[in-house]
């Protein structure tokens, strides 16, 4: 076994790391054994992360247990929940970027030879994928569950509940009071939040990509399995360090696909996209994220209809089998030869797999839908690119659906609170497209949050009447009404949207996948030649740093110098 953590004996290196390691409790056996480190986002800010020491503490045991060494290391823990509070929201998808590169500077830094991580809350997975992409040590990614949710007045209550409901207080259609009584019910434990928003989205991802064991997401927060998981990952990442896997042997064409396919099958989170093209941008794997959700859109079916997509709990997904039943059900799509943190390929590991609720997690000859949930929509005002998300009633599964097209004239908003000013001031006006622009990575920076928006206007009573567009982004529970979000390129990039003017007509065709700004291109080459850019925002600290480093979108928003495109 080649260790990376071993110096040569007699080195000053070697001195030093061995004085600094007894005096920590280690003794000379351990100095040859595998050195592992814990990955922990542990944060006393959100629930989310709330249990994660003690996950911390049990899996350093199994990694003992196993004949490694395991060191706990943190990173930064970003909430969206309780991050979005400061700079418009930019410390929420730009902390993705941090986690990856505190992890670079703990476990590169001091050259260990494999990585647990646990994963929480929606940015984390992703930042531990891209970390283990760079890094290409051997790695296991664990979910570390979602959160229990309660019941209000006799009905299932969760985070999302409370999210939506929030939007209603300001239009009187909802009392403080109410409100009130809600969030006091809505999280009843640790853990993620229920339903399949980004963090369940990107634990599924983690598995269908082969970087997860077998069976083990989505998962109970502190339950048996989640315990379970945890010390079978402790023992095998111990095992894969001596078989040198590595996640660039896992992270191939074949398993993007794979993780692709489950994503679009569940109608998971719209955030999963940009965050599987910055895992493929860090793995150097050349591949194409956003043309694999658009080749592969009408070829998915939709299995499962979870909050809030339909009625079907998280629990009762994860009884039925979870992201392994998904794949089982998809075996004849996926590239079951692709390798995974098992040392097995997908088909070993779903041999002998019974789906044990096939209303929850359906055949695909009984599927519950034919049309995806996930679109990518191009045309003259996102050439490069912008997202719809529909629940599955609405994508033309049960439930009949709703109108998906939308023509009308923009009101343009600059920022957020312009924009809920308006709307609670009755400027908003059924018919009309609504763009909200400057909250790109670069123009917010950071990406600034549009899901407020949406749940204004929804408790204003104007979902299905008004249309959004938005080069910001939105919360995985966001499908309300037509919402083209993370269009691309971005306003501060002098992207069309930039160029639109209260009146313009905007034209949205969600089949035909098109969004249109229907202004003669003579005009718009006198706006664009008119432009003002307009001045960065006067950051310092971390937001100048990926202010200056971010790269658009549609290359997943990793931070690179600009010169290197």
């Amino acid at each position: 076994m080649n260790l990376r953590s071993n110096y040569e004996v007699g080195t000053s290196r070697w001195a030093t790391r061995r004085a600094q390691w007894l005096a920590l409790g280690l003794s000379d056996e351990d100095m040859v054994k595998p050195k592992i480190a814990i990955v922990n986002t542990s944060s006393q800010l959100a629930i989310c992360f709330s249990h994660l020491d003690e996950i911390a503490r049990r899996t350093k045991r199994a990694i003992e247990l196993a004949g490694g060494v395991g060191f706990e290391v943190r990173t930064a823990a970003p909430s969206d929940f309780i991050h979005s509070a400061g700079h418009r929201g930019g410390y929420i998808l730009s902390t993705r970027d941090l986690i990856t590169n505190d992890i670079e500077v703990q476990v590169e830094g001091a050259q260990l030879d494999g990585m647990i991580c646990l994963a929480s809350c929606d940015k984390t997975a992703p930042g531990q994928l891209m970390a283990a992409a760079r890094l290409n040590i051997p790695t296991i990614i664990v979910a570390c569950g979602y959160q229990a949710s309660g019941t209000y007045r006799g009905r299932h209550c969760d985070i999302e509940d409370v999210f939506l409901a929030a939007g209603h207080v300001a239009n009187g259609r909802l009392s403080v009071e109410e409100l009130t009584e809600m969030s006091e019910n809505a999280v009843l434990g640790p853990g993620v939040c229920a339903g399949i928003g980004t963090a369940n989205t990107m634990h599924l991802a983690c598995e269908a990509l082969g970087m997860a064991l077998p069976g083990s997401t989505p998962v109970r927060a502190n339950s048996e399995p989640m315990w379970r998981a945890i010390d079978q990952a402790a023992a095998r990442i111990v095992e894969m360090v001596a078989e040198d896997l590595k996640p660039r042997d896992i992270m191939t064409q074949g398993a993007f696909r794979n993780a692709v396919t489950a994503i679009l099958s569940v109608s998971g989170s719209i955030n999963s996209v940009k965050h599987l093209q910055a895992v493929a941008a860090e793995a150097e794997a050349g591949i194409d994220v956003y043309g694999l959700f658009e080749r592969l859109a009408d070829q998915v079916p939709l299995l499962t209809a979870i909050r809030p997509n339909g009625e079907t709990a998280i629990e009762e997904f994860e009884d039925a089998g979870g992201t392994r039943a998904v794949m089982k059900q998809l075996e004849t799509l996926l590239d079951t030869a692709a390798l995974t943190v098992t040392g097995q390929p997908v088909a070993a590991n779903l041999a002998g797999v019974t789906v044990t609720n096939e209303e929850v997690i359906r055949p695909p000859e009984r599927a519950l839908g034919r049309r995806p949930t996930i679109v990518l929509i191009r045309g003259s005002l996102c050439p490069d690119g912008g997202i719809v998300k529909l629940t599955v009633a609405s994508a033309g599964g049960r439930g009949g659906g709703r109108g998906l097209d939308f023509a009308g004239p923009a009101i343009v908003f600059e920022s957020p609170l312009e924009a809920l000013d308006a709307v609670r001031a009755g400027k908003v006006h059924s018919g009309q497209v609504v763009i909200l622009r400057g909250q790109g990575v670069t123009g917010s920076p950071g990406m600034g949050m549009a899901s407020q928006l949406v749940f204004a206007l929804d408790g204003a009573g104007l979902t299905g009447q008004v249309a959004v567009v938005t080069d910001g982004q939105l919360s995985g529970l966001v499908n309300k009404g037509i919402v083209v979000g993370e269009v691309s390129p971005e306003a501060a990039a002098g992207g069309p949207l930039a160029l639109v003017q209260d009146g313009d007509i905007i034209r949205i065709d969600v089949p035909a996948r098109t969004a249109d700004l229907d202004v003669p291109a003579g005009e718009l080459a006198r706006r664009k030649a008119a432009l003002q850019v307009r001045p960065d925002p006067k950051e310092v600290g971390w937001l100048s740093v990926y202010q200056r480093l971010v790269r658009p979108l549609p290359e997943g928003a990793v931070l690179r110098p600009k010169e290197s495109s």
